[in-house]
């Protein structure tokens, strides 16, 4: 029987250009699994660790921000995958941004701040696209669960 894993976070990286949101996406360098692939910061959760503080773990070691605000999403990407045979839940962050140059790590070639659309658009797996659109439309949306959803990050 397959088993349920959460060993992975998703976070999707935006800034506010004043008059849009625009996302960040990483692609994968040539020497990692998924070569070429663009994303958005994403990771192995750690022993002990819990999901958003490796959410921001990743952010700081891949893009070299700090996060300005940061907010669990309303979405669980998930994936079968055969080697372990097992279902993986991936817990999606969205993750606000200042200004600023991206100092990307080993693990990506390039980087590109997208316009949501574009963004998604650039994204393959069906997960990524659910994962962008739920942060895009919590980030515009004026209901509560931007209330409800973010991390305090004076509390950390």
């Amino acid at each position: 029987m397959a088993k349920i894993k959460v060993r992975v976070v998703d976070a999707y990286v935006y800034k506010n250009t004043g008059e849009r949101y625009k996302f960040l996406l990483l692609k994968r360098a040539k020497t990692k699994l998924y070569e070429h692939l663009w994303q958005g910061v994403a990771g192995k959760i750690e022993p002990g660790e819990k999901a958003w503080k490796t959410a921001i773990r990743e952010l700081k070691e891949e893009t070299g921000f700090s996060p300005k605000r940061i907010f669990v999403a309303d979405h669980v990407s998930q994936f079968y995958e055969v080697h372990g045979d097992r279902v993986n839940l991936i817990p999606v962050f969205g993750i606000e941004v200042k200004e600023g140059e991206v100092q990307l790590s080993e693990e990506h070639s390039e980087y590109e701040w997208l316009p949501f659309e574009k963004a998604q658009e650039r994204l393959v797996w069906r997960g990524q696209k659910q994962g962008i659109a739920v942060v895009h439309e919590m980030i515009t949306k004026k209901d509560d669960r931007m209330r409800w959803s973010e991390i305090k990050l004076e509390e950390i």
